[in-house]
């Protein structure tokens, strides 16, 4: 019986270790923890489990001893949950992740607005 109960709690310790707090997860796929960055942005293109998103950022240039304004593009993931939630001009939250593939390296977190309320 104690033999039982022990193995219980190695269990039970080694599955608290291995939760990550920040992790995305979507059905028939694997777990993506993030790290790092987090960037907002509006989607301009759609693709099968992925989309491009753009943000704008202000950069100063001491040349000029002016500001720049720049446009971002990121590749994301889109985990299978949110595919169908997700369209071009949402604005979304993406958390930077390991590699997924040669330009993906983010990964869709949240839908923060519709197309609808962007434009407004």
């Amino acid at each position: 019986m104690e033999k039982k109960q022990k193995a219980e709690a190695k269990k039970n310790e080694s599955s608290k270790k291995g939760q990550q707090p920040n992790v995305a997860v979507a059905e028939n796929e694997i777990r993506v923890g993030t790290r790092g960055r987090v960037f907002e942005g509006i989607i301009t293109k759609k693709f099968p489990r992925r989309i491009v998103i753009e943000f704008e950022r202000m950069i100063y240039v001491r040349k000029y001893e002016r500001y720049a304004r720049l446009k971002t593009k990121i590749h994301a993931r889109v985990p299978g949950i949110m595919e169908n939630e997700v369209k071009v001009g949402d604005l979304i939250r993406v958390h930077e992740c390991r590699p997924l593939s040669k330009i993906i390296h983010f990964v869709v977190v949240a839908k923060l607005k519709d197309a609808v309320e962007v434009k407004k």
